[in-house]
């Protein structure tokens, strides 16, 4: 029995990268806000299909240099650490065996703004992505069934996202590489 409580105990001065690496894996999704530990709950089922659908259409089209992937940690600092629904990574930093990368790794992060994360997803984390120097940012709205894609760019200077569009019928930028995509392509199937 203390086992489970102590698991999720507060250490002494709060959590850090270390003490998550240290708890089981047990398919959580567990991420740090300065040394707070936030439990978000799991992606619904149509989350998910977009999310996986997402990136696996910007890992088809992504060049040679690029890899497209979720379910992975983008660790800002020792007591910041964020699970985005989706990643685009330099290719060299991806090795497949890791499970977390830092934010000089990471070229654009994707979050689908969720029911219960919404504050998460369109004013904090940006915030603290721009801050960390992650040069490209995507959130996904999906309310009214519509999705909508709200892509940005980081102004470095004073680290804060530039939105560059919003697009509901495909995506058509140029960056971080040349994409096309249909929203339908990414659209979750009504069966």
């Amino acid at each position: 029995m203390t086992t489970e409580l102590e698991t999720f105990c507060t250490p002494e001065g709060g959590w850090t990268t270390a003490d998550l690496d240290r708890l089981p894996d047990d398919n959580r999704r567990r991420e740090l806000l300065d040394g707070i530990l936030l439990m978000p709950p799991p992606p619904l089922t149509t989350h998910q299909k977009l999310t996986a659908r997402l990136m696996a259409a910007l890992d088809d089209m992504s060049p040679d240099g690029y890899a497209a992937v979720h379910g992975v940690e983008v660790r800002l600092n020792d007591r910041r650490t964020f699970v985005p629904d989706g990643v685009i990574l330099h290719a060299a930093n991806d090795d497949g065996h890791r499970h977390w990368y830092a934010p000089r790794e990471v070229v654009l992060a994707v979050e689908v703004v969720g029911e219960g994360t919404e504050t998460l997803d369109r004013v904090l984390k940006p915030a603290l992505y721009a801050q960390a120097g992650i040069p490209f940012y995507w959130r996904i709205e999906t309310e009214g069934g519509a999705l909508e894609v709200v892509t940005y760019r980081i102004d470095a200077v004073n680290e804060v996202y530039t939105e560059t569009g919003r697009w509901t019928k495909f995506v058509d930028t140029g960056e971080p590489f040349p994409i096309n995509l249909p929203i339908s392509r990414i659209t979750p199937r009504v069966r």
